[in-house]
């Protein structure tokens, strides 16, 4: 039985793991290969953003989903502090007596093997193999194999692999600033973002066709014009315009649901609901809205309580939540009497325009006979009172 180990941090794991490992499993002809997420790498000291072992394994196992013949073991994160490739050896040797073990690793780890902890032991159990980049990487693993072969009888293997370049450090650093997503399978993708691990944020097309994708299709343009005007708005009030963009993304992302998914939403987020919004559809969206966000997406509260107040208003409301409230009112698809001065205000004063759409939402609301929601009197009286004292 041939076996392949394939060991790392995998902080976080990419697409270049995964085709090194496949190259590899081809290669050596492997019957098994376990990929094994480390604890604590004893070369290097993990970097102060690390995703936690819980994640990493989450994250490892479905990186190499759907992999033939490989499975993802946890035994060093199980047995915690630094991860010595010696003892994990050791536990699969004893599974698996008779086999032929390689470990597969990089040029870099593979010439600082005599240092490794029972470095003597260690090699005398493995095969080492070795992943290679070209001729110069060729040349230096040739060299140490030789030094291998005279002092311990050990033959190293030389695998070929056309490196997907990047490193785990720039990748991190892509998440951070909204990148990197073309180098993760996506279900790897969306835990990093759902998480908000490394300091992630969402690519914006990515988190378009995530939201759009849970709208009717006659809502999208709605919502493509919300997130215009929310940008524009944050830019001329001095707001995150990227998360008013977040925001405007997802404000709608629950809108199509019916009362009975709602209320589920509202069951499953512990979501508490007055007699108002039960009576009222539209009043839940933004509840459920925001919910869903901070589950699915990792979105900040910032954006969060953008989501949830973009309907009824609230009293006290933030910058990002007025910017967000009057982008839904004034985007380029909607058409009502007195719209345009509404605009116009919204560009002039955005407190003024707050207390405007706010009366005209009331006035909108009693036309139909509707009780407007006591969240949308209390954030007209309070804009109404700061002006009065100001």
């Amino acid at each position: 039985m041939r076996i392949g180990i394939f060991g790392g941090t995998f902080n976080p794991p990419h697409v270049g793991h995964r085709a090194a490992a496949e190259t590899a499993a081809r290669a050596l002809r492997l019957d098994r290969l376990f990929v094994i997420p480390a604890a604590i790498p004893p070369h290097k000291a993990l970097p102060e953003n690390t995703a936690q072992p819980a994640d990493r394994l989450v994250m490892t196992k479905a990186a190499f989903s759907g992999m033939e013949r490989t499975e993802v073991l946890d035994i060093e994160l199980k047995r915690g502090g630094s991860s010595y490739t010696v003892d994990t050896v050791d536990e699969l040797r004893s599974a698996y007596p008779d086999a032929e073990i390689f470990l597969l690793m990089g040029t870099d780890m593979f010439v600082t093997l005599k240092n490794w902890r029972e470095a003597d032991r260690l090699i005398g159990m493995v095969t080492p193999a070795v992943f290679s980049r070209g001729e110069n990487d060729d040349a230096e693993i040739a060299e140490y194999a030789a030094e291998l072969r005279k002092s311990h009888g050990v033959s190293a293997r030389i695998v070929r692999n056309d490196v997907i370049e990047i490193s785990s450090t720039e990748l991190r650093s892509e998440l951070a600033d909204r990148g990197g997503i073309e180098y993760l399978d996506g279900v790897v993708y969306s835990y990093i973002i759902s998480h908000r691990l490394y300091g992630s944020r969402p690519d914006f097309r990515w988190l378009r066709e995530q939201a759009y994708s849970m709208l009717k299709p006659k809502r999208v343009a709605h919502v493509r014009g919300c997130e215009k005007e929310a940008v524009r708005l944050a830019a001329r009030w001095g707001a995150d315009e990227d998360n008013a963009r977040e925001a405007a993304i997802l404000h709608d992302i629950t809108k199509k649901l019916t009362m009975d998914e709602q209320l589920r939403l509202c069951e499953k987020y512990g979501i508490i609901n007055d007699n108002v919004e039960l009576a009222n559809l539209k009043l839940l969206h933004a509840k459920t809205g925001a919910a869903v966000a901070r589950d699915m997406f990792g979105v900040p509260d910032e954006v969060y309580d953008a989501i949830r107040w973009h309907t009824t208003g609230r009293a006290g409301m933030a910058l990002l939540e007025k910017v967000v409230y009057l982008a839904d009112y004034i985007e380029p698809t909607r058409d009502f009497e007195g719209l345009d001065a509404l605009r116009r205000l919204c560009y002039e004063s955005i407190d003024d325009a707050m207390i405007l759409g706010l009366r005209m939402s009331v006035d909108d609301i009693k036309s139909y006979g509707e009780e407007p929601h006591k969240r949308t009197l209390e954030a007209m009286e309070y804009l109404l009172r700061a002006k009065e004292g100001s």
